[in-house]
């Protein structure tokens, strides 16, 4: 069982020699998720042996090109390795238009199905699931629609007490699963035997937050509170704080304060202006307000583990 993050790429809008705009693909036990597709991603997920077949489900953050212009190449990439189970593709109003008019005018014809997931809201739901993940949207605030994401575990099963368990004849085994799942055991007395006695505690769910463009939004904190791990963008330094909020952008000093208010594990900068040569600048700016702040590199791999 992992919860594992792959940074395909971090960078701005301009892609170099040795960096990539945003993409990341995430496996949440063996659930691949891909957030973003920059271009050049499908260069990227080779880099890493990552199974195509086994990526159904994109969420694309917002329709600037930098997360978004390899996602047709992606498509066209599956076409010919003759996929034919569904992709479920998350994102802003019109994405569908998007992709489509792209297959439409290169006369290309998709052998599965793309099944679109369109978003225009502005406050958090719960936008996927199924029994191994949860995904909610997390409205963020840039130039144009936009929206972050928050991947968690699906919570397990707890474990039984068995020895306790087997104290009370009454509990049968078909009662076994409402154990599990938290539940409380009436005796036919009328006393109530409490969880906690029949059960060992339940493993904190696993949980991850992806925050794209963004200009600074306190909002986010109560949306991502005690995260593990959370991306977020950190495309200036103070010092261009003004610019940073007429471009629908953060701060490194400015990431940091959500990660500290969301007490999360750690903090992952990324999207860094162009402007920039060397990133130390960011991470020590970050590294005052939450010390845990780091860079990542790109093909970069972090494994969540319960502490």
């Amino acid at each position: 069982m992992a919860f594992q993050i792959h940074i395909l790429g971090y960078n701005s809008a301009l892609p170099t020699v040795n960096s990539h705009p945003t993409a990341q693909l995430i496996n949440v036990n063996e659930r691949l998720i891909l957030i973003d597709c920059g271009e050049g991603t499908q260069v990227q997920l080779r880099k890493i042996k990552a199974k195509f077949s086994k990526i159904n489900h994109v969420f694309i953050s917002h329709l600037h090109g930098d997360h978004i212009f390899g996602l047709i190449g992606f498509i066209s990439s599956l076409m010919l390795l003759g996929k034919t189970t569904p992709m479920h593709i998350f994102g802003p109003l019109g994405i569908k238009d998007f992709i489509e008019n792209q297959l439409k005018h290169t006369q290309s014809h998709c052998n599965f199905d793309l099944i679109f997931y369109e978003m225009d809201f502005f406050d958090s739901r719960l936008i996927f699931e199924d029994k191994k993940v949860e995904v909610y949207n997390l409205p963020l605030d840039h130039r144009i629609y936009c929206n972050g994401f928050l991947i968690k575990e699906k919570p397990k099963l707890k474990n039984l007490k068995i020895q306790e368990v087997l104290k009370f004849p009454e509990i049968e085994t078909c009662d076994y699963l409402n154990l599990k799942l938290g539940k409380d055991f009436k005796l036919s007395s009328g006393q109530i035997i409490p969880n906690e006695l029949l059960t060992y505690p339940q493993e904190k769910p696993l949980s991850y937050a992806f925050c794209s463009d963004t200009r600074y939004r306190r909002e986010l904190v109560d949306l991502i509170q005690n995260v593990d791990l959370m991306y977020h963008e950190a495309t200036f330094g103070s010092e261009l704080e003004e610019m940073a909020k007429k471009t629908g952008h953060s701060t490194a000093r400015q990431a940091a304060l959500i990660a500290r208010e969301a007490n999360a594990g750690q903090l992952i900068l990324g999207h860094f202006s162009n402007r920039y040569r060397e990133f130390n600048q960011l991470l020590n700016e970050a590294k005052e307000v939450f010390p845990n702040s780091i860079l990542p590199k790109t093909l970069q791999e972090f494994t969540l583990e319960r502490v």
